[in-house]
């Protein structure tokens, strides 16, 4: 967009704008995949099952996506800064609460309100980005944005890991809900207030123009791709290739927590790298869809090998996972020209409501299928995960297949704006 006047320099923006938003986004993506390290515990605490599991940690996402679309409405009219400063409070107690619970009620109920608290950090930085940044810089802005979610799940893995060697998970939630009431402090009392550049519509007419949105072909050719990517790539960060490691490939936890942390530096990699690239190959005429395909055709065959329960070489196996499944994020700034800039927060949040809904739906069901076969000491059984993670193939291959052999007009890309 148009830089308009008192706009301040770009360095003093992104300490302003950026930082704390960014903050707020390192927050979220370490609760969301902070149980993948903490799920022996609760486990063990609490009696839990593959199913007990799976819900207890995907009611994260289930709360997450539910709130994406009132989420992109309240973006539009009230501006990111309140409305993430807000959600974030939320998030905090919701933590607090984690810490205390006595039981899986009060565990689901706690998790649930952390995704409700932080369903708003990545919607809300990018429809900040909007606000203040170039249009040409967006598909930049959110890779780095990306590599701060990655920080937040390099924290989950091997550092959460050896914390947990000095102090308890309880602790560990307490801990979070101060940093998540003092990033929303951050966000309300540091970044700037900017209105965005036509005035917001009625609740009525922002209810209206979702079938626009729904309508446009473009919407639904990629966002399939990233509804099942992206749903299968979270179900299995944030949970279930902890317990792989520990049931399949027979790794300790000290083992896991550095695998997380591979598998954390290669999202934060492919996060910052995938949004440059593009951009420069878009510059030599190559579309920025063609470089989703790379990603998603690369995660596919490193998921088959998952689901045939291959154990050598995990640690590249899952580096190359994240880093690749980092390329499906393209497609939110490939969408963001599609629709007029007032309609942007919620174009993202629709696409993310359904991203979320699909990582509730297969993190949950993926625990409801391991629970098929028996747990035999302690360890959830191999052809359990076999089945699980060979449907996460199928659900993801059925998309990508569509997309690739389909006779696709050219997409608008924001870059070649």
């Amino acid at each position: 967009m148009a830089q308009q006047e008192n706009v301040p320099p770009q360095f003093e923006l992104m300490l302003k704008v950026f930082l704390p938003f960014a903050g707020g986004y390192y927050l979220s993506y370490l609760y969301r995949t902070v149980n993948a390290i903490i799920s022996p515990d609760l486990v063990s605490e609490f009696g839990l099952g593959p199913a007990d599991l799976g819900l207890l940690t995907s009611s994260y996402f289930l709360t997450f996506a539910m709130f994406q679309l009132p989420l992109g409405i309240l973006l539009d009219r009230y501006g990111p800064r309140r409305v993430n400063a807000s959600l974030l409070m939320l998030a905090g107690t919701g933590a607090a609460l984690f810490g205390l619970a006595q039981g899986l009620p009060g565990l689901i109920v706690a998790r649930a309100l952390i995704g409700l608290g932080v369903s708003g950090c990545l919607m809300s930085s990018m429809k900040v980005f909007t606000l203040w940044f170039p249009m040409n810089r967006l598909a930049t802005l959110n890779g780095w944005l990306l590599s701060c979610g990655g920080l937040g799940a390099l924290s989950a893995s091997k550092p959460a890991e050896e914390l947990l060697r000095i102090t308890d998970w309880h602790s560990v939630f307490l801990m979070l809900a101060a940093l998540t009431f003092a990033a929303a402090g951050a966000i309300f009392l540091v970044v700037p207030e900017r209105e965005a550049p036509s005035a917001p519509q009625s609740l009525a007419d922002s209810l209206r123009s979702l079938p626009a949105i729904l309508r446009n072909a473009n919407f639904w050719r990629l966002g399939l791709l990233v509804i099942a990517g992206q749903g299968v790539f979270m179900s299995l960060q944030s949970l279930w290739i902890a317990p792989w490691l520990k049931d399949v490939a027979g790794l300790g936890r000290a083992e896991v927590g550095t695998h997380l942390l591979i598998a954390a530096l290669g999202m934060i990699v492919g996060a910052a790298l995938w949004g440059v690239v593009a951009d420069w190959l878009l510059r030599h005429g190559v579309e920025t869809v063609k470089v989703v395909l790379v990603g998603v055709g690369c995660n596919l065959i490193i998921l088959t090998m998952f689901a045939f329960g291959v154990t050598r070489g995990t640690l590249p196996m899952l580096f190359a996972l994240t880093l690749f499944g980092q390329a499906q994020p393209l497609v939110y700034a490939i969408l963001s020209k599609e629709f007029p800039l007032e309609l942007s927060g919620r174009v993202i949040s629709t696409l993310n409501f359904m991203v979320f809904l699909s990582a509730f739906s297969v993190q949950w069901g993926t625990g409801l299928i391991i629970n098929l076969w028996p747990v035999e000491a302690g360890s959830y059984a191999r052809a359990g995960y076999a089945t699980a993670f060979g449907a996460c193939v199928v659900l993801l291959l059925v998309p990508y297949l569509l997309l690739l052999l389909s006779r696709r007009p050219r997409v608008p890309d924001p870059a070649a704006q």
